[in-house]
């Protein structure tokens, strides 16, 4: 895996010179940045011996839960926010910071 992350850069930037990739085919519904960051995954995983996800399975097993974690940030801010709740570090953490 750190290899990976070594050479992600790399790999993005070989894969984004494609011609698939060019701008004039971008198309809102079916080829768009979701399109295009899964197609890259899946070339890794290719690479990688592994098997390719189809978009449904990304979206179930990547997307949704982080989608999950952010609604809940996000209603617990509005609720924080509405009823005029703000938030102080206690006085231990207050040294560490």
């Amino acid at each position: 895996m750190f290899g990976l992350l070594q050479d992600w850069d790399k790999l993005l930037e070989e894969f984004s010179v494609g011609e698939a990739w060019l701008p004039h085919r971008y198309e809102e519904h079916d080829y768009n940045c979701y399109t295009y960051a899964l197609a890259f995954i899946n070339s890794v995983l290719a690479a990688q011996g592994k098997q390719q996800m189809s978009k449904s399975e990304f979206t179930e097993k990547f997307v949704i839960p982080q989608t999950k974690k952010a609604s809940k940030y996000i209603t617990l801010h509005q609720e924080l926010t509405a009823n005029e709740f703000y938030v102080v570090p206690l006085p231990d953490q207050e040294k560490r910071c």
